[in-house]
């Protein structure tokens, strides 16, 4: 690119479900108000508590799919049984130093990110301290039933797998400690 400052901006924090990769992606967001969030969209149901085109773009299996066939979904996979997640082209228009985009995805679907954006994108993975500790983690949340957690748990073990393809990997044991850590990192690369 010509204009460095022009060059896309992506923070993509990746992480097993219940890591607290969304509250450090909230923190980051308080802490620096220039970042936009990339809402991602899904095929799963909308929980009670959740805003269609704030936590998701909610929308059904041949919506997902007609948007795989124009072009218009930058990355996605089928992270649980009969469950699309995906981004949208359209959520990272725009993007550049000064207004810099965090997404909060997949470990494959950073992968894709990144092989896209190269260096204009940086992975950080937030590791539990452990695959029983997130357990713990996730039956806190009562979100889901056990099936459902121990599915995210056979996942959660092939996502550390993955870990070493991260740019970063910052431990979750004290979500202080974390967010403090993820927004060095993140100011760290903004600036680069």
């Amino acid at each position: 690119m010509n204009n460095p400052e022009k060059a896309p901006r992506l923070v993509v924090l990746t992480a097993p479900s219940g890591s607290g990769k969304t509250t450090i992606a909230n923190r980051i967001l308080e802490a620096m108000p220039a970042f936009r969030f990339s809402v991602s969209a899904t095929t799963r149901p909308r929980r009670p508590d959740e805003k269609d085109g704030e936590d998701y773009h909610f929308i059904s299996h041949q919506e997902f799919q007609a948007l795989i066939h124009s072009g218009e979904m930058l990355e996605h996979e089928e992270v649980y049984p009969g469950r699309l997640y995906g981004t949208l082209r359209s959520e990272l228009d725009g993007a550049s130093a000064e207004k810099p985009i965090l997404l909060d995805i997949d470990i494959e679907g950073a992968f894709r990110i990144k092989k896209i954006y190269g260096e204009n994108a940086l992975i950080v993975f937030i590791r539990p301290p452990s695959v029983r500790e997130l357990g713990r983690r996730l039956r806190e949340r009562a979100t889901e039933n056990e099936d459902t957690i121990r599915v995210r748990l056979d996942r959660a073990r092939r996502e550390l797998d993955a870990v070493r393809q991260a740019d970063k990997v910052i431990e979750n044991d004290d979500i202080e400690r974390a967010v403090k850590e993820t927004l060095r990192v993140v100011r760290r690369f903004i600036k680069s």
